[in-house]
């Protein structure tokens, strides 16, 4: 099904998740092509998880003074266009359209600034830890969706395209379980040289 047509879709929203409006996102640039998602994850406080304080960075309301870790964080804008939280609900913050402000300072297959032709997916969890299994299905459930509305080739952590910078999602995200979960042998790039995973149809 053609995307502008997609009843899975209204604009660059996705219906399968919760509508929260960040007002940190600008325009891409003139033909930029999204064809990378970058997976992140986050925890506020690290470690701790169900609260609204993920929310509340990416709204710009985020109380700095409610804990000592969130003193780093003040005037900091960010948004990522979704956020899986652990029970496996998705919130998307950014309409895809648009450039959310995830990745930062990156670069992905020798082209720099992939926040222009990403789209930011946060999981809610500590780097380096597992995550859980609900994250993993709803995931696959979103990259499939993402996959059909946007010529998305490659799939990498933003420990890949921010290396020596960033180490999330870290060692306890299991790049085969996703794999696995989506029925590829090896459909993700994430900064191993592999074979790029490209969508099915005329982008293939």
């Amino acid at each position: 099904m053609a995307a502008a047509t997609d009843p899975r879709w209204r604009g660059g929203w996705w219906r399968g998740a919760r509508r929260i409006r960040s007002p940190h996102h600008n325009a891409r640039p003139p033909g930029a092509v999204i064809d990378l998602v970058v997976v992140h994850s986050i925890s506020l406080p690290p470690g701790e998880y169900g609260g609204p304080w993920i929310t509340d960075l990416f709204l710009g309301r985020l109380d700095c003074g409610a804990h000592p870790a969130f003193g780093p964080l003040r005037g900091l804008r960010v948004s990522a266009h979704f956020v899986v939280r652990r029970d496996g609900r998705i919130l998307q913050f950014v309409d895809t359209s648009r450039r959310a402000w995830h990745a930062g300072a990156s670069r992905w297959r020798g082209r720099p600034d992939c926040n222009s032709r990403s789209i930011g997916v946060e999981l809610e969890g500590l780097e380096g830890l597992c995550f859980a299994p609900a994250q993993y299905a709803a995931l696959a459930r979103l990259l499939r969706a993402l996959a059909q509305r946007h010529p998305v080739r490659d799939v990498a952590g933003h420990e890949h395209v921010a290396p020596g910078r960033k180490r999330d999602p870290g060692a306890g995200f299991d790049w085969g379980r996703l794999a696995r979960l989506l029925g590829r042998p090896r459909p993700w790039v994430h900064g191993d040289r592999g074979p790029a995973w490209r969508r099915p149809g005329p982008h293939r």
